[in-house]
């Protein structure tokens, strides 16, 4: 990555999101010229500035995506994108339909158009499972997204500018995920609310999926859509296991805990798919990675059959999460462990509320 990223400047939407925060953070390691943050939390950015300090190569603009000129101005001579900001939650985009077509939608399209205004070279673009086949808003509006950004590689035009999607799953312990719920629960003496035990999903750590996010740049040509693997976790499962590893932390035997099915929310599916059958039939699949080329091919942009580099014909079944062998809960307890180290402690109350 080195290569890619010292002496350049990198600007990161949503750059104080769980992900976003964390390719900041790998970003900065390989001596960058500049890493531009724009998102439009003040408290965020304070706290991402506390947690690395003031760097001279760290600059943070309050900003959002859906603002053109600010979004414009904070590509001025960035030689590199990651565009993560977006609406994520799939209750609250079902109840807020416009807003996530603003921030999802029209924003990813306010990033191309300020990447090629600027003539940045790179722009990957953080995708997500619930744009295959979608029904919830989220999922819809990502799809759009997706589509916007392969076919700006087809007119990016003189700019040169190479965009790329990267589509994976849920991200074990992201801001606002499943298991910090389930953890605040369990903290506050609450039963854990479980949509549907039987419910699958595809898992990784936010270091795994960003690291795999760094590799999808090293291999883009343009146009793609790279799919990162990742293990099934059965959400029943992955219940149990927060259950018996947090539980203790607090004093709690782990069978006392109440377990309470509430039903799937809604927009939401049973099982996830991250590439449809005719996906797969002109997918390629490399060790950690499925690679969908453009569908449109363009001979002077450099869009013809594409090879990579130990790449193989993908399985034609596509990628979904009924196919694959969820992980027993052992291996998901060595996850938790691997991303959790530190657990959870009973939160200490003040001498006053003691004696209230």
């Amino acid at each position: 990555m080195r290569q890619f990223i010292e002496g350049k400047t990198i600007l990161v939407t949503g750059g104080t999101g769980s992900i976003g925060s964390e390719i900041v953070r790998q970003l900065l390691s390989y001596d960058p010229k500049m890493v531009r943050v724009i998102s439009r939390s003040e408290h965020m950015q304070y706290q991402l500035i506390q947690e690395l300090g003031r760097l001279p190569n760290l600059v943070c603009f309050i900003g959002d995506v859906r603002d053109p000129e600010r979004l414009n101005r904070a590509s001025v001579e960035a030689d590199v994108i990651f565009h993560v900001a977006a609406m994520k939650h799939v209750p609250l985009c079902e109840f807020n339909a416009f807003e996530a077509i603003e921030s999802n939608v029209i924003g990813a399209q306010n990033v191309i158009n300020a990447a090629i205004t600027n003539k940045v070279k790179q722009v990957v673009a953080i995708s997500t499972d619930k744009a295959v086949n979608p029904m919830n808003v989220m999922g819809a509006t990502k799809l759009l997204a997706e589509k916007l950004f392969t076919s700006a590689h087809h007119y990016a035009g003189v700019s040169g500018t190479k965009f790329a999607c990267v589509r994976f799953g849920n991200v074990l312990g992201s801001r606002g995920s499943v298991v910090p719920a389930w953890i605040d629960q369990i903290v506050k003496g609450q039963p854990v609310t479980i949509t549907d035990p039987d419910m699958t999903r595809f898992f990784l750590s936010i270091p795994q999926a960003v690291s795999l996010v760094f590799k999808a740049m090293n291999r883009m040509v343009g146009g793609e859509i790279f799919i990162l693997k990742m293990p099934v976790l059965r959400m029943g499962d992955l219940a149990e296991a927060v259950i018996q590893h947090f539980s203790p932390d607090q004093g709690i035997d782990p069978t006392a805990v109440e377990r309470k099915v509430v039903g799937i929310r809604p927009g939401e599916k049973m099982y996830e798919l991250l590439m449809t059958e005719d996906e797969a039939s002109i997918a390629l699949e490399v060790d950690e990675m499925f690679i969908i080329p453009p569908h449109i091919e363009i001979p002077h942009r450099g869009l013809k059959r594409r090879t990579y580099e130990g790449a193989q014909p993908a399985p034609a079944a596509g990628y979904d999460s009924r196919r694959d062998l969820p992980l027993g809960r052992r291996s998901i307890l060595h996850m938790l462990q691997e991303v959790f180290p530190e657990r959870v402690r009973r939160p200490t109350l003040h001498r006053a509320a003691l004696t209230a």
